[in-house]
């Protein structure tokens, strides 16, 4: 695929799943790459909630009439993309996987460390947000990262990965590649600082490592099948070589990517494979007809 962007107006698509057919190892005999990926439903509600928050704010500062429009649409998926994986969490209770534990981590980590503060109108709380708008820049890049590879991610489908789970992750991946650039452009266009976007990136990839590996331990340890459940990064490493999960090299190399001045996010994955997935996507397509 190239990596070519187009300009596209961006809007939510308003999808929904059924989970009632989803088994708890929706990777057929693979505990650790269905619950690596169920961090996702962890993460993302409280993440992409916190996303929300913070770009309303900063909408007023917006001097740019279609980056607004951008940051308007981006707003509309991140919701949607919110409720959607809060919704997979019913359903890993039903099969007795309670993530409450572990969600109530992720909560105080977006809504106290990162949420709103009380400072002076002025520098102080111009530079928080600019903080916080930076940190999703660097968090955005990995998410067009993440969703380039599920769209590409061919063994899933050969090992028999739950088709529902794979609408989900591959819907939201797709978006992710269509707005993959407004989080760093609107970074850009409120501040740019080079030395920001790299002590921000080492804030956002520490934290995500931290509580991706946290989230895996805690459903392989709490998953009822399971008499000895562990998450090893052994175990990270194979998968990604058998294609499961993201390869350990290829994240690797996504960091001087973004550390390079030269950046831009149309360096991730490919709009045309985006929209024709989304085309083609059985919830997306759902979406759109009872949209119309």
């Amino acid at each position: 695929m190239s990596n070519t962007q187009a300009r596209v107006p961006l809007k939510a698509r308003h999808v929904s799943f059924s989970w009632d057919g989803t088994p708890l190892h929706w990777v057929p005999g693979d505990p650790f790459t269905t619950h690596t990926i169920n961090v996702l439903h962890l993460l993302l509600p409280a993440g992409e909630r916190w996303f929300v928050r913070v770009y309303k704010q900063a909408l007023p500062l917006i001097r740019d009439d279609r980056l607004r429009e951008d940051v308007i649409g981006f707003i509309g998926q991140e919701a949607v993309h919110s409720q959607a994986h809060d919704e997979v969490l019913p359903h890993l209770r039903e099969l007795g996987l309670d993530p409450t534990p572990y969600t109530a981590q992720v909560d105080w980590f977006f809504e106290k460390l990162l949420g709103d503060r009380t400072l002076p109108p002025g520098r102080p709380r111009r530079w928080w947000l600019l903080e916080r708008v930076a940190l999703i820049a660097a968090i955005e890049h990995y998410t067009a990262f993440l969703g380039n590879w599920v769209l590409n991610a061919g063994e899933l489908d050969r090992r028999g990965a739950d088709p529902v789970m794979l609408d989900l992750l591959r819907w939201h991946g797709a978006e992710e590649v269509e707005h993959r650039s407004v989080a760093f452009e609107l970074f850009e266009h409120l501040d740019g600082s080079y030395r920001r976007r790299v002590r921000t990136w080492a804030t956002a990839f520490t934290a995500l490592v931290f509580l991706w590996q946290r989230g895996a331990r805690f459903f392989m340890a709490n998953d009822p099948t399971l008499t000895d459940g562990r998450a090893t990064f052994k175990d990270f490493y194979d998968r990604g070589r058998q294609g499961v999960l993201p390869g350990t090299g290829d994240m690797l190399r996504s960091i001087p990517r973004y550390l390079s001045r030269a950046y831009h996010p149309s360096q991730e994955g490919d709009t045309e494979q985006a929209l024709a997935y989304l085309a083609a996507s059985p919830a997306a397509t759902a979406a759109e007809r009872r949209a119309a």
